[in-house]
């Protein structure tokens, strides 16, 4: 550019700006020149202990700029020793944005916002560390490049330098600019300038006495995303970035240029580094998916935001310009064609043309003010300005453009006039203010005169004003007004090119007044009525009692006048008012009217939000522009008519053209507002919810309403139609969700649930989503914590997911917020959570396959993803972001704004060829991606279910039963076939093939038989996730229950239990034989498994007989026949298999496919030919009939009664004689008659779903999910069949009713009912007794993860504690509950609780809210709460007297408290930013180790640093004896969150501690705390997740996620590993006497015994 060629070949800035002078630069504090001996020349010297209050500054204030536009900046500079300095630059980007980039030692990590970048600087010889400055610190040449720092990191264009500010401590010679990079002493670089140049001794090397900084190294795929990108899960470290250093070889260029390319192909992690080098700058490549930009704005559907009063007419008459909220819009009125002006941040309040239109102001509200001027013709912005003014009300541009005048409220809330010189910024000048003035009078509108560019008019209520600016100060005169002093002034006109000077002001009463400026008095004033009369004289005053035109606006041309008004009409008068040329009547009142320059139209605004214009010479109206009057709820998008609906807080529903954007359809609810709408994808049916809970379904071909439901009772919060288009579905904020048949035109309702949906999720477009094959159904409940996956034509849930525990690291709850499914292929569910993450996970096995964090600054209110699983849409903090969905660029998203308000949902067009975005507009983006050739995703799901690459190994626990993504075609039900059968041997080949994958997987080192040092002793838990898992024989006594992969087998006289091991997966379901000497147990299917498991039990010894693999996903349900000879098994919901097999050989006699999923069954108690089960809306009685060595199945379908409706039988049990019974999802029990298979009567008989029945005799027991289970009297049931149809359930009694703590999934009772035991899914199983009426606790655990397990001092009790908030006492003898403790309205809060024991008997615990709490044991109560932390707890610890308790937080502060005075007497912060994972309290020698004190005490931290104390509390004495740093790769491949740091002291080596976690290699480490170094190295599987050492034998326990306990004989014993665990082996605690040890995966706790210990 000509205009910076001045600049060129570079800039002395020192020099250009004349600093010395001080005229056209600042100082301030203690800045002065020095002479220095290094550089033998005049420095300047900046110093002082406060950088703010020390600095040197260019240019001399804020407003105004450097305007350098060199691309490289050259700092000349060093820091004073031993202190610290900052350097902060402003530069400002393309699109007028001011960012500033500075540099400090004080500066520890890197940070960076959309407007500051801060990099930490490392001063030479401080090597790693950032920090002051060392006392040999040399001088520097610094190299910014500019434009490659805001490209970087920010994908923002560099325009030029706009300010310099240098603060203390340094010395600086110069700063300069320039094009060129200039380098000291290297062949090939251009040469240092003089003014740039350093003297080098004679016979000496430049860069043996100074430092060049001047180019970036090691930047990687991770480099990026610190400050814009997401954190790549594969790399946790990341975010550790290594600040400015300085380097001290010289390689070559050839060199160079192959380090930059391995610098990449690495992927180092080293993310910030500005380091010296002394070769010409490398290039380096960052990738990013292309196109970029891949999102361009086409359309916006919106006028107005802050007011509707601003259109304006472009010069040429061919376009109009207004405003949409954030972005003004030019639009052309014969193509509809739209160009935009973006850059404003809030809403924008005011417009303004020159008279050429050349020049466009723009002013924004908020507390800001800012203010834009833009070249209209090219779109750029020429200057940005804060106006001083709160809220710029006005604007108006002279005609030349010389002068901008604007009128506002000021903070104060008083009227404020500015008057800006603007003549220069054409040519890159800065805007001045002429003159500015307070007033009290009020100013609707302010012009000024096109006559005279000082001169302005103004308009208010009670007034009008003529405004002058004169040697720099603005003042004005009130117009006298005489009797029309008292109206109210709207708008007013100048009529152009007139000598006299005229000028109408209009008003609210419908006066006109024609105010003459040269006499400053009113020359004639007229009051405009609808039916105007014709007046003599024309210059006199017409008045009439009536009412006038309440006049918003008026605009005057040569020959006509413009008014509009709140009647909603636009009149054109003549100049002399005598009669009403042309009028167009509007729907709501015209706020604004503008007359285009040729005269022929007339623009006009309405309150509505409308913009049309009425062509004078046709007589004709177009409407340009309809919108939503407030925020926009949600849209939809219908892909065969190209047709969108959208739903608006201003109560209406509006369909809207794709193609043209114009408005088709318009429903106004005036009652009610709309809140969700989605089109019915096949048919022209639009559904709509509504607040008042109504949905509501219309036909856009007939405009009508076909139907209308009334399932809910509060705001509709999802609505949506499956994809194939035969199901609909809808819920509401009260939990309700509804499904609906769209089979006919008017939809049927087939069933409700409630409670199943999050209430306190909120609202929003995606809270309902579907799979795109229609099969799944998923959404955020039944708690804001939990995802449900469910089949969507039956809604059978399949699937939960707790988000809130995802992230171990975390101690705050976190919940989801959004969802929506990847294509079938990818076989993923996209959850977004308030934590400002995406958690992509497992649609499957609901396991996190990966994360993507940090979003946005704030939670993510919409995602979506392509079609063709490339790219992700995401919404939130206004803006859209688009990501590349697998990650494989260095930058993998980009950002686009123009929103003012929150951005409600985004998503792709069905043809994928645009985006729309709503908020506070439509936004309709071209979306430009190049479709892939053929590229299959990076996942692909088999049928097989092949093995699946992931990143995180720990995920949410899974429900029973899981759902498949892909099935074989069903047959009909009454088609029976069957399959083609399996021998054993087949079935042991596979059993053989399952227990070499697992043996493989995990590397297992199984102990030799006889000769195990561990024992399982006991199972703390019971598994509340399965269904019928429990087993009771009250004959024989056998009782058997499971808890994760184990069935545990316990007397329930003596309380002692065997423990069965077979499974590797989660246990399912179990059934018993008649005859109590077979057991059947049902896991789920491993990744890399064709087969689920199903494993038989001998009753007498626990041995595992037979191994069965039929089932490719779940098992539902299993029965044993009367006779014991036949086993029957189903599978799940995606399975829908019933397999028969013989209980003699178990060889698979009948499998039969049906088609719809089966929920229980049973074998009839007469007959072992006879069974049924029950599924959607039928119940089926299946007929074994057997010819020879074939058994054939028949089966009749009898469907449950049409008085109850569209219902799902869901559980049965068979009864006395002839009667069935079976329970329903609405809580009716039907009752059948075997002879007829027919229902004969049914009951009410809860108000939830019926999970559970038994029945002995005339009583039957029903559990459901309301946690009730009650006692039925059924003796009139026999006289009652033989009524038939017309039986009445009055002789149906309720006997009896108990309350439990969760949904029953298993029951079992005597012959009798009058005892038995139920299990719920709170993990609790109860022991019931009838006839007593009570209900005892038999076995309980944690229903979430355990955080912690501890053994007392003598070991006769032990404690556990929860996510739940709980802390839990348990008697080790009995295996018993002693004690709970539960901080009531603290549950959510307790995300981690730690404790230890005292030697007093107290349990102490910390919670995620920062408080301590003791608890005493004896007492059952708490004695002591503390809050000695800002953040979560992480950790905590008694002092080995009892008399201190060691706490640390999730921020790595360690607090000491004291349990008796509840006084914190000291705070740690050496692991500050860290979370503390360990701390560990022992004993010592007084002097041990040179200091003094009796405790030695450790603390580890998550980012692998160990701090050792040795403490003497009664002395306030705390002294660090050591700390460990211990070093890990640079770039983490594999791990999605890291294993924890652990460390703890070693109790048969004096002076040693032991440490695990993520390393160079998988070791144990030993330290020697006398030696200072590691003396011992124990060789690990894998990372470890949890450590303990044994006080009384040299062993170590260590768990790992690959639910492998490993027991290593130290130091070089052989280990043993023991497989008991289903989830990872996060906790293991060896007892104080070194004979137990405790281990916990999830919410299991086992309780081992050491063998010879």
């Amino acid at each position: 550019d000509a205009r910076d060629a001045w600049q060129s070949p570079y800039l002395n800035v020192f020099k250009h700006f004349r600093v010395e002078e001080w005229k056209r630069s600042h100082k301030e504090g203690d800045v002065t020149t020095v002479m220095d001996k290094t550089l033998k020349g005049t420095v300047y010297r900046i110093r002082g202990s406060i950088p703010a209050s020390n600095y040197l500054q260019l240019p001399r204030t804020g407003s105004q700029s450097l305007g350098l536009c060199g691309r490289y900046l050259y700092l000349l500079f060093r820091p004073l020793p031993r202190k610290y300095f900052v350097v902060h630059l402003d530069v400002v980007t393309e699109e007028n944005q001011v960012v500033r980039v500075s540099f400090s030692n004080l500066f520890k990590e890197f940070k960076s916002t959309a407007t500051w970048l801060q990099f930490p600087f490392i001063c030479g010889a401080a090597k790693d560390l950032v920090g002051a400055a060392p006392a040999n610190a040399r001088w520097t040449c610094l190299v910014l490049d500019l434009h490659y720092v805001l490209s970087l990191y920010l994908s923002r264009r560099y325009s030029h330098l706009k300010s310099i500010k240098l603060c203390s401590n340094l010395l600086v010679k110069n700063v300069c600019t320039s094009d060129l990079l200039f380098e000291p002493a290297c062949q090939g670089a251009t040469p240092m300038p003089r003014d740039m140049a350093f003297p080098v001794p004679k016979g000496g090397k430049w860069h043996d006495h100074y430092d060049y900084i001047s180019q970036w190294e090691s930047l990687s795929l991770q480099g990026k995303v610190v400050s814009l990108c997401l954190p790549n899960p594969t790399s946790p470290g990341m975010n550790k970035s290594r600040p400015l250093e300085r380097k001290q070889s010289c390689p070559s260029a050839t060199q160079s240029q192959e380090m930059g390319t391995e610098g990449l192909s690495s992927q180092s992690t080293v993310a910030q580094q500005w380091v010296s080098c002394h070769h010409p700058p490398l290039t380096f490549f960052f990738q990013s998916f292309l196109p970029d930009p891949i999102l361009k704005l086409r359309k916006v559907i919106g006028f107005g935001g802050c007011s509707t009063k601003w259109a304006l007419w472009t010069q040429n008459n061919s376009a109009v310009v207004y405003p949409c909220h954030a972005v003004i819009i030019t639009l052309q009125i014969q193509t509809g064609e739209q160009r935009f002006f973006t850059g404003h941040t809030d809403k924008v309040s005011a417009l303004a043309f020159n008279g050429s239109s050349t020049l466009l102001a723009s002013a924004q509200e908020g507390p800001l003010g800012v203010l834009r001027l833009w070249d209209f013709p090219k779109g750029s912005c020429l200057a940005v300005f804060q106006t001083h003014v709160r809220a710029v009300l006005s604007l108006s541009f002279s005609h030349s453009g010389a002068v901008l005048c604007g009128v506002g409220k000021d903070r104060h809330g008083k009227t404020m006039v500015v008057v800006w010189n603007t003549a220069q910024v054409t040519r890159g000048g800065e805007v001045l203010v002429l003159a500015k003035a307070h007033t009290d009078v009020d100013i609707q509108t302010l012009k000024i005169a096109f006559f005279d560019d000082t001169r302005m008019v103004s308009c208010g209520r009670d007034s009008v004003r003529l405004w002058r600016v004169r040697n720099g100060a603005l003042r004005s005169c009130p117009v006298n007004l005489g009797e029309y002093h008292a109206l109210e002034f709207t708008d007013l006109a100048f009529e152009e090119g007139h000598s006299a000077a005229r000028d109408f002001v209009c008003s609210r009463s419908g006066h006109v007044l024609e105010v003459d400026y040269k006499n400053v008095c009113v020359r004639s004033a007229r009051r405009l009525l609808p039916a105007q009369l014709q007046d003599g004289a024309g210059s006199a005053v017409i008045g009439f009692p009536g009412p006038g035109i309440a006049i918003n606006s008026i605009s005057i041309s040569s020959t006509l006048c413009a008014t509009g008004s709140a009647d909603g009409y636009l009149r054109l008068w003549p100049l002399d008012f005598s009669a009403v040329v042309l009028e167009a009547e509007h729907e709501a009142p015209v706020s604004s009217v503008c007359i285009s320059p040729d005269g022929h139209k007339v623009l006009c605004t309405t309150t509505a939000r409308n913009l049309g214009y009425l062509d004078i010479q046709t007589r004709g109206y177009s409407t340009l522009m309809r919108s939503h009057e407030d925020s926009i709820l949600a849209f939809s998008v219908e892909g065969v008519w190209k047709q969108m609906a959208t739903v608006s807080q201003d109560n209406t529903i509006r369909v809207w053209d794709l193609v043209s954007m114009q408005q088709l359809y318009d429903f106004t609810a005036a009652d009610e507002m709309p809140c969700a709408v989605s089109f019915h994808p096949t048919q022209r049916i639009l559904a709509c919810g509504f607040d008042s809970g109504v949905v509501r379904t219309f036909s856009l071909t007939a405009s009508d309403l076909l139907a209308e439901h009334k399932q809910h009772r509060t705001r509709v919060a999802g609505l949506t139609f499956s994809p194939d288009g035969n199901f609909m579905f809808s819920s509401c904020l009260q939990g309700t969700l509804a499904l609906y048949s769209c089979v006919a035109q008017k939809s049927q309702v087939l069933r409700v649930l409630g409670n199943v949906v999050a209430q306190d999720a909120g609202s929003g477009p995606d809270a309902l989503v579907l799979s795109e094959d229609s099969r799944l159904l998923a959404f955020v409940g039944p708690s804001k914590y939990v995802v449900t996956v469910m089949e969507a034509c039956s809604l059978d849930e399949l699937l939960r997911v707790d988000i809130s525990i995802l992230d171990l690291n975390s101690t705050a709850l976190d919940s989801a917020v959004r969802i929506c499914f990847a294509p079938v292929s990818q076989g993923e569910l996209l959850v977004s959570t308030s934590s400002n993450k995406i958690l992509v996970i497992d649609a499957k096995t609901g396991r996190l396959v990966r994360e993507v964090s940090p979003v946005h600054k704030l939670s993510c209110s919409s995602l979506a993803l392509s079609k063709d699983a490339r790219y992700l849409l995401t919404a939130g903090d206004k803006v859209i972001k688009v990501w590349d969905y697998q990650m494989h660029f260095n930058i993998n998203f980009q950002v686009y704004i123009g929103h003012s308000e929150p951005v409600c949902q985004v998503a792709f067009t069905p043809d994928q060829q645009h985006v729309i975005s709503v908020g506070d507009a439509i936004f309709l983006w071209d979306f430009l991606a190049v479709p892939a050739e053929g590229s299959p995703p990076c996942f692909i799901f088999t049928e097989k279910g092949s093995e699946k690459l992931k990143d995180v190994s720990d995920g949410p626990r899974q429900t029973i039963p899981l759902p498949l993504l892909s099935s074989p075609p069903c047959l009909d039900v009454s088609s029976v076939h069957t399959a083609g059968c399996q021998s054993k041997r087949n079935c042991l080949q596979e059993r053989g093939k399952l227990i070499l994958f697992w043996e493989k997987l995990l590397s297992f080192l199984s102990p030799p038989a006889g000769n195990e040092i561990l024992k399982l002793k006991a199972v703390i838990g019971y598994n509340g996730n399965g269904r019928g898992n429990m087993v009771w024989d009250p004959d024989t006594g056998f009782f058997a229950y499971t808890c994760g992969c184990i069935i545990v087998v316990e007397d329930l006289h003596s309380g002692s239990q065997n423990h069965w091991l077979g499974h590797v997966e989660e246990i399912s379901t179990l059934a018993v034989s008649h005859d109590a000497q077979a057991l059947a147990s049902a896991s789920g299917k491993r990744d890399g498994d064709s087969h689920c498991q199903i494993c038989i039990w001998n009753t007498q010894d626990g041995i595992c007989t037979a191994s069965l693999f039929h089932h490719k996903t779940q098992v539902q349900a299993m029965a044993y026949s009367r006779d014991d000879r036949f086993l029957a098994t189903i599978g799940d919901y995606n399975d829908q298999t019933i397999a028969l097999w013989s209980t003699y050989t178990y060889e698979l006699l009948s499998s039969t496919r049906i088609s719809e999923p089966v929920h229980d069954m049973a074998f009839s108690p007469f007959s072992h030919r006879e069974m049924a089960c029950v599924g959607k809306g039928a119940l089926m009685f299946w007929l074994l009939e057997q010819r020879g060595a074939d058994i054939n199945l028949k089966v009749h379908r009898a469907p449950a009664p049409e008085v109850l409706g569209p219902v799902e039988l869901t559980s049965l049990c068979y009864g006395a004689d002839t009667l069935l019974y079976s329970g329903t999802n609405s809580g009716q029990v039907c009752v059948w008659d075997t002879e007829t298979n027919s229902c004969f009567m049914t009951w009410e008989a809860d108000e939830g779903e019926i999970g559970v029945l038994v029945c002995r005799h005339n009583r039957l027991v029903s559990g459901s999910n309301t946690k009730r289970i009650r006692l039925w009297a059924v003796g009139a049931m026999q006289e009652l069949r033989l009524k038939g149809p017309k039986a009445r359930p009055s002789s149906v009694v309720l006997e009896h009713e108990i309350t439990l703590d969760g949904t029953i999934v298993s029951m079992a009772f005597d012959d009798s009912l009058e005892m038995g035991i139920v299990g719920t899914t709170a993990g609790t199983l109860w022991y019931i007794n009838w006839k007593e009426s009570t209900s005892i606790r038999l076995i309980s655990g944690h229903k979430s993860k355990v955080t912690e397990v501890s053994f007392s001092p003598d070991e006769t009790l032990c404690a556990t504690c929860g996510e739940d908030g709980s802390v839990r006492v348990w008697s080790l003898g009995r295996m018993e509950l002693v004690v709970q403790f539960q901080v009531l309205n603290q549950v959510i809060l307790c995300g981690t609780s730690l404790f230890l024991w005292s030697p007093y008997q107290h349990v102490v615990a910390g919670y995620s809210d920062g408080t301590i709490r003791v608890f005493s044991i004896s007492r059952t109560e708490m004695e002591l709460k503390m809050h000695p932390h800002a953040t979560a707890l992480t950790a905590i610890a008694y002092s080995t007297d009892g008399e201190m308790i060691l706490s640390g937080g999730k921020d790595g502060i360690v607090a000491v408290s004291s349990p008796r005075t509840g006084m914190t007497i000291r705070i740690l912060a050496d692991h500050k930013g860290s979370a503390i994972t360990v701390l560990q309290c022992i004993r010592k020698q007084y002097h041990d180790f040179g200091v003094e004190g009796g405790e030695l005490w450790l603390a580890t931290s998550s980012d692998r640093r160990v701090s050792v104390w040795a403490s003497d509390w009664l002395k306030d004495k705390c002294e660090l004896l050591d700390w460990l740093s211990f070093p890990a790769p640079a770039s983490p491949e594999g791990h999605g969150s890291l294993p924890p740091s652990l460390a703890a002291f070693c109790p048969w080596e004096h002076g040693t501690l032991v440490y695990v976690g993520f390393g160079m290699q998988k070791e144990a480490l030993f330290y020697s705390l006398r030696k200072k170094q590691v003396v011992e190295k124990i060789s690990l599987p894998y990372f470890a997740t949890s450590l303990s050492l044994s006080p009384a034998a040299r062993f170590m326990a260590v768990g790992f996620s690959e639910r492998l306990l490993r027991l290593q004989r130290c130091p070089a014993g052989l280990p043993q590993d023991f497989a008991a665990h289903d989830d990872a082996v996060h906790l293991c605690r060896f007892a104080p006497a070194g004979r137990r040890l405790l281990t916990a995966s999830h919410s299991a706790v086992l309780v081992w015994e050491l063998l010879g210990a």
